[in-house]
């Protein structure tokens, strides 16, 4: 009887760790499924919609300063931004439904969207027809991309770039209670192996030899593929999800800075701050601080987001692009110190086109970072994937 009762207890101490190691790898393969497949790209979602927005509002207020006959290709560019956003709205409010947070976000930004187009509707209808007004409802777009759907865009990103970090974390914690069940087990079976050899003098039991033997090669499996899914998912996290999120941030700023340059020449000094400069220029150089620090020449500051984006990047193919925006940022603040002067002596329409022309402007010199800083994105992205991918492989 003693002998059954201790074959049941191994029995039942094996099937434990069969079940509790099937859990555990389960819960991990879907929570590094969440990080492939679903939080990673709803944060890079909701970093679109932030940079589609904040593109709208810059892209309006160049084709506001070009006049009441806005350039057909600004036009383009601001309603592909505006259809962007308005389709990631939409997938990102059926891919949330598990977030409260990121629901009142979503609300918020599909209720304050149609304010922004109808106020920038009418700036430029004024606009065509050479009436001040145009200028006030611009401002008053503005102020609600700035004062609402930008920072509800933030909170989403916010939000989902925290459940990316949530996922990670469950994705990579240690089965502690498969691996502890496993030991306990393979213990339990040595001890049995033990006693029948001191009792029967036979050397090897065929059935505890087997179940020992399985034993440990799942408990082999368990530790080697979750050390390389944990492998995996660190290099993803430190070579694509954070580099991913400073290039965002990046983009963002360009984008920032870019509307208040615009801004700047729409607003003619109507917008102070309370030191009585201009808030637009104030914001700008604040942008570009954070962008790559309060130089206007060199090596990005350290700590400044191109500073850690080339340092993020691993290889050639992400750190070239940042330093090509590097160079590209260095000639836009030249050219819009340039214009500033120009404008501040007084010579506005000279000013202008150093700011929206298609040559030699500060435009140019946006479009050529932004679209370098896309091409670090797209490199990190594809980092990420293969990363991931493969700390996923090691749980199956």
């Amino acid at each position: 009887s003693r002998l059954r009762v201790i074959g049941a207890v191994l029995a039942v101490l094996v099937l434990a760790f069969g079940a509790v190691t099937a859990w555990q790898v389960t819960e991990r393969a879907t929570a590094a499924d969440s990080v492939k497949d679903r939080s990673q790209p709803l944060s890079a979602n909701a970093a679109d919609i932030y940079r589609s927005l904040a593109d709208a509002d810059a892209t309006a207020a160049g084709g506001f300063l070009a006049g009441g006959q806005e350039p057909r290709e600004v036009r383009l560019r601001y309603e592909r931004d505006i259809g962007l956003a308005s389709d990631l709205l939409v997938k990102a409010g059926a891919q949330t439904s598990g977030s409260r947070d990121a629901r009142d976000q979503i609300a918020k930004l599909n209720h304050q969207l149609p304010f922004y187009t109808g106020y920038i509707e009418s700036a430029r209808a004024n606009n065509r027809q050479g009436l001040p007004l145009g200028g006030a409802y611009l401002r008053y777009a503005s102020e609600t991309m700035r004062g609402e759907l930008l920072p509800a865009a933030a909170k989403l990103y916010e939000t989902e770039t925290a459940r990316l970090g949530s996922d990670y974390a469950d994705a990579k914690s240690w089965p502690w209670a498969a691996t502890g069940v496993g030991l306990l087990t393979l213990g339990a079976l040595g001890w049995a192996q033990r006693r029948d050899y001191r009792r029967t003098n036979r050397v090897f039991n065929r059935g505890l030899l087997a179940a020992t033997g399985a034993s440990a090669v799942v408990l082999l499996w368990l530790l080697a593929g979750h050390s390389l899914a944990r492998a995996g998912l660190d290099e993803s996290s430190a070579h694509g999800a954070r580099s991913l999120r400073v290039l965002n941030e990046a983009r963002i700023g360009t984008l920032q800075a870019r509307g208040d340059e615009n801004l700047t020449l729409v607003a003619r000094g109507a917008v102070l701050t309370p030191d009585g400069d201009d808030a637009y220029e104030v914001s700008y150089k604040a942008g570009m601080r954070e962008l790559v620090g309060s130089g206007a020449r060199g090596a990005a500051a350290e700590g400044s987001l191109l500073d850690r984006a080339k340092d993020l990047a691993d290889d050639p193919k992400g750190r070239d692009p940042v330093a090509r925006a590097l160079d590209d940022v260095r000639e836009w603040q030249r050219r819009h110190a340039d214009a500033r002067a120009t404008d501040d002596a007084g010579d506005y329409e000279h000013a202008l086109p150093k700011v929206i022309g298609a040559k030699g402007s500060t435009g140019e010199s946006f479009d050529r970072v932004d679209a370098e800083l896309a091409a670090a994105v797209r490199h990190e992205q594809a980092e990420f994937n293969r990363a991931a991918g493969d700390g996923r492989g090691a749980l199956e």
